[in-house]
């Protein structure tokens, strides 16, 4: 058995085997890496989307936003409580997407009223709402239990599940309305959830539990939502290089061990949030019309089986 490891090692994916290219940057951001070629087709062409959790530069959401605006999206909202990065990300949506209609919005993603009022706007604009992309999410420590506040506890259950609960809550409502575009109810609420609401040991416990709820709000928003063409499901990644896990990837480089990032999931690396956005984007679409209620893990197979690291046995 011993000589398995070593002959898998042997051949590896074009993604362990090559350095990946550097792609310059728009303005002052890094462009988004990706592994995988366009998507063929306008996937979601005339919807209106609206997407949270989009200010950082190497985040999900960003890179969503990107799919949903190639794919012929006629509107997209990108939302996040921190704005750093909001006008830059929609002047390069504009100019790569001119068709597309971007509005960037400052929306707290916890709150009822911030989250009621994106709706709103994209009802009175356009009188539509096809695709609501729940993205923000924070992880706030990594401390052990008994370590933990309570504070910190509800400050992440507000921003990752009740999040979920007001998207799924405003959205629904947005797309059960109809016109002369949209003479039946219909549309996609997508959660990012996390492998650590599937699995223990892959986060904290505040974040853990956090993603839990996620799956289990949209599970159940799709059975309250029966009959109106409405799908909801949760997105839930593995190890990703986002802005919330730069950290672990700038000491990981600094040390030269970026490539042990990872190596616990089948593909033996990380994901760029392009990866994960796919599924966003695909979920998103009607090309997963009768995908409903799912939770989807999108992490390299992490999921699929227990850790097993070769010559540790004993």
């Amino acid at each position: 058995m011993s000589h398995i490891p070593k002959q898998r090692l042997n051949q590896l994916s074009e993604q362990l085997s090559k350095p990946r290219e550097q792609l310059g940057t728009f303005e002052d951001i890094p462009q988004i890496p990706r592994i995988a070629g366009d998507s063929a087709g306008p996937r979601v062409k005339g919807k209106v989307v609206i997407v949270t959790g989009t200010n950082s530069p190497l985040g999900i959401g960003r890179a969503s936003a990107h799919q949903f605006a190639q794919n012929g999206a006629k509107a997209v909202f990108i939302c996040d409580y921190n704005t750093q990065h909001l006008e830059t990300h929609k002047r390069e949506l504009a100019s790569l997407y001119p068709d597309v209609d971007v509005h960037a919005r400052k929306i707290d993603a916890g709150d009822e009223e911030s989250v009621k009022s994106v709706v709103d706007e994209a009802l009175e604009k356009y009188g539509r709402l096809d695709i609501f992309f729940a993205n923000a999410g924070v992880n706030i420590s990594n401390k052990r239990i008994y370590e933990a506040s309570a504070d910190e506890f509800m400050q992440v259950m507000k921003t990752n599940a009740l999040s979920v609960f007001l998207a799924a809550k405003h959205a629904s409502r947005g797309m059960l309305v109809t016109s002369a575009s949209k003479p039946y109810p219909c549309g996609s609420i997508v959660a990012t959830a996390s492998a650590a609401g599937l699995r223990s040991n892959a986060g904290p416990t505040d974040y853990s539990a956090s993603k839990a709820a996620v799956i289990s709000i949209v599970q159940t928003a799709a059975y309250q939502l029966s009959g109106t063409g409405i799908r909801c499901n949760a997105l839930c990644p593995g190890v990703v290089e986002t802005g919330m896990t730069s950290a672990v990837y700038e000491m990981a480089r600094a040390r030269g061990t970026e490539r042990k990032i990872g190596q616990l999931n089948p593909l033996m690396r990380g994901a760029v949030a392009d990866e994960i956005a796919r599924v966003a984007l695909f979920l998103g679409s009607d090309e997963a019309s009768y995908v409903n209620g799912q939770a989807w893990a999108v992490c390299g197979g992490l999921t699929a089986g227990h850790p097993f690291i070769p010559g540790k046995l004993a």
